[in-house]
């Protein structure tokens, strides 16, 4: 044994070696370690593909490569509409994309974070199918549910007896066996059902009393629990059932308006994409009337009747006008490219999407009345945020029902039944405890009811300042969510004034670009009939070639705008998808939904109606919401005026398709006159590359 001198210096060590080492934890030590520990930074740090084999799509496998302005050739035109680039868009949507016009996501960003929060045609039946908040799974509080449990229990136990004890044996030997199953089902206005069985097998040697070694016990009980207060009436057990509803109703506007937004941004990137295709027209007829008043100039300074310097200023006139079209040919394969992510397919494919659909020039003209009353109804947050308002009610209802006590009124019936034996195939008549009596038999006969009537009552807690508090907060998010209605009706107001003040605007300023380029136009021709005759000098004429150049594309800017602040304005009255004759259906069911369907559909035809069962929850929807397009939009043939407000102007063509076989529209004179004279201006032929490629498309 250590002595007590001893124990006192190994305590004295112990504690010096605590201070001494300090309070921190250490790492162990292991006698073989080597310090190599690659086989463990290797799988803890590295980066690893998971196995999933999933096949891309087409578009992505069979992409060819883009269209530039270095190699601009494809294999033909694709002559496309906005109806059928709509058609494919939709087939092609699985998730709903968007250009960031209207949603705050652009290509740019990230794909996880931009996808992850995109919606999908599988959101409405993801919200539907969610475990947790759906409506199938609010549904299943009413659902039967069975459960049940069987054990056998086998006993050899010494007991504390005398040996000589007659009544008691020594060890005390039993089998026991039990079996119990019950079914619970909940109601409607709260009861709870309970159909419950019990079987029990006892044999055990305690002789004392007994007239049989072994006995079966049957049971059979119903019971019912009704709550008189809390939780009591259909209106707060639907209540989670009719919430579950309003989330997916709130997540089928959701859904319609993301496809919505995509829409506007397809019809916005297809005439864009129309203006990228004039914008290119317009920088050619001004290269090519550029490239003209060149070679004249040159074939002058050649012949002695023009100085350098002016050669040099046509020189660069050609090339700001050769520069403005290699940029708009980059805008035109820009724009189709965006126009095709939106339509989900290849970015490339060897054809060249052209817009056929030719922006309207009429005055279109909406009933303010009849389009704010619509606006106001049919806007999809508008109807979203409403769902959002009946849902808070139902919350409210649901939260005050918390306030009652809980009281609950209990039946209890109960059949019992016992025997030497389980069942025979026949009846005996022998009664327990006789050998060859049956529980089956004694249970059926009806001797032996039991039957319990009982009242709980719980209060709640005193203060009940979380029931309190939670129909409070249920108030105030009521409140909150009304005013965010009232607020969102008011900018839905303003966002409608600012749509109609825009159509109106743009269709003023397509009247006064077209009076602008028709006027620019003419200055073009006047210049040049001058500088042939040398009344002018030269920068008059490049002066006047770059003003109608732009303001040919002002005017199809112009034109352009104002047919996307038509589109602007269904988009903001809530009729943009009617107007594109789109409407949102669910898709069809596997057979299988559909025989259950027709099941419970004959169920319900061969049911009874019940006079005092009142089984229908409260009115929380007006219907089915209706896409018909009320009246207020009034669409005049009017042309665009051409005449100026001070004086008379000829009307110019509306823009046409742009195919290879056309004549650039409004091309100068100069350009069909002046061939001969370009030919022996000897000008380089590497300056003629981009119009070689050019012609070659």
């Amino acid at each position: 044994m250590m002595t007590g001198r001893l124990q006192r210096a190994v305590v004295l060590v112990a504690l010096g070696l605590m201070v001494a080492s300090g309070c921190h934890p250490t790492q162990p030590f292991y006698y073989h370690e080597d310090g190599d520990l690659s086989h463990y930074i290797d799988r803890a740090t590295q980066l690893e593909y998971p196995d999933v084999e999933e096949t891309p799509l087409e578009e992505v496998t069979h992409a060819a490569r883009p269209l530039t302005v270095l190699q601009p050739t494809f294999r033909e035109f694709w002559d496309l509409t906005l109806e059928d680039a709509v058609q494919i868009a939709l087939q092609n949507s699985k998730v709903i994309r968007n250009l960031g016009s209207l949603t705050q996501f652009t290509i740019s960003d990230g794909l996880v974070g931009r996808t992850a929060l995109t919606s999908t045609v599988y959101d409405p039946a993801v919200f539907e199918t969610d475990p947790q908040f759906g409506v199938e799974a609010a549904l299943a509080d009413f659902d039967a549910q069975f459960t049940t449990s069987v054990f056998w229990q086998k006993t050899d136990r010494p007991q504390n007896v005398r040996p000589n004890f007659i009544f008691t044996p020594i060890t005390f030997n039993q089998d026991l066996g039990q079996f119990d199953a019950s079914i619970t089902k909940k109601s409607a206005v709260g009861t709870t059902f309970s159909f419950t069985n019990q079987t029990i097998y006892d044999l055990n040697n305690r002789g004392f009393g007994r007239n049989v070694a072994s006995d079966w016990f049957l049971s059979f009980g119903v019971s019912a629990t009704q709550p008189l207060l809390r939780g009591f009436g259909t209106q707060v057990n639907r209540a989670p059932v009719i919430i579950a509803r309003i989330r997916t109703d709130i997540s089928l506007y959701d859904f319609r308006a993301s496809v919505r937004n995509m829409l506007m941004d397809l019809e916005s990137a297809y005439w864009d994409l129309h203006f990228a295709y004039r914008a290119l027209q317009a920088a050619q007829i001004g290269r090519d009337s550029a490239l003209v008043t060149w070679q004249i100039v040159n074939t002058k300074r050649l012949g002695g009747s023009a100085a350098k310097g002016e050669e040099s200023q046509a020189r660069e006139q050609y090339f700001f006008f050769r520069a403005v079209t290699e940029q708009a040919l980059k805008d035109v394969f820009n724009f189709e490219t965006r126009l095709r992510w939106l339509m989900g397919l290849a970015p490339s494919d060897g054809r060249l999407i052209r817009p056929i659909d030719e922006p309207t020039v009429a005055r279109v003209e909406f009933s303010w009345e009849e389009i704010h009353a619509e606006a106001q109804m049919r806007y999809e947050e508008l109807n979203r945020q409403r769902w959002v308002i009946k849902q808070r009610e139902q919350e409210l209802i649901v939260a005050r029902n918390q306030l009652l006590p809980q009281l609950d009124l209990r039946l209890d019936y109960t059949w019992l039944g016992m025997g030497d034996e389980l069942a025979r195939a026949s009846r005996t008549g022998i009664l327990f405890p006789f050998d060859g009596s049956t529980a089956w038999e004694s249970l059926t006969r009806g001797n032996y009811q039991e039957s319990r009537l009982s009242l709980q009552f719980t209060p709640p807690r005193f203060g009940a300042r979380r029931e309190l508090a939670g129909i409070q907060n249920a108030k105030l998010n009521l409140l909150r969510e009304k005013a965010r209605l009232e607020d969102m009706e008011l900018n839905v107001s303003h966002v409608l004034t600012t749509a109609i003040q825009n159509l109106d605007f743009n269709y003023q300023v397509a009247t006064t670009q077209l009076n602008r380029f028709k006027a620019a136009d003419d200055e073009v021709q006047a210049m040049d009939a001058l500088y042939r005759g040398d009344k002018v000098t030269l920068d008059r004429v490049l002066e006047a070639q770059r003003r109608r150049s732009q303001a040919m594309i002002d005017y199809y800017r112009s034109i352009v705008d104002y047919n996307k602040a038509i589109a602007d304005v269904h988009f903001r009255k809530g009729s943009l998808l009617e107007h594109n004759n789109i409407k949102l259906a669910e898709g069809p069911w596997s057979d299988k939904a559909y025989w259950d369907a027709l099941e419970k559909a004959r169920e319900r035809d061969a049911s009874y109606y019940w006079e005092y069962g009142y089984t229908r929850p409260g009115v929380v929807s007006q219907g089915a919401a209706d896409d018909a397009i009320p009246g207020g939009e009034l669409l005049e043939q009017v042309p665009l005026p051409t005449a100026a407000p001070n004086g008379p102007a000829d009307a110019l063509p509306a823009p046409r398709p742009l195919r290879t076989s056309d004549r650039r529209a409004l091309e100068s004179r100069l350009v069909e006159e002046s061939l001969d004279e370009a030919l022996q201006a000897r000008i380089p032929l590497t300056e003629l590359r981009m119009e070689a490629v050019s012609s070659q498309r």
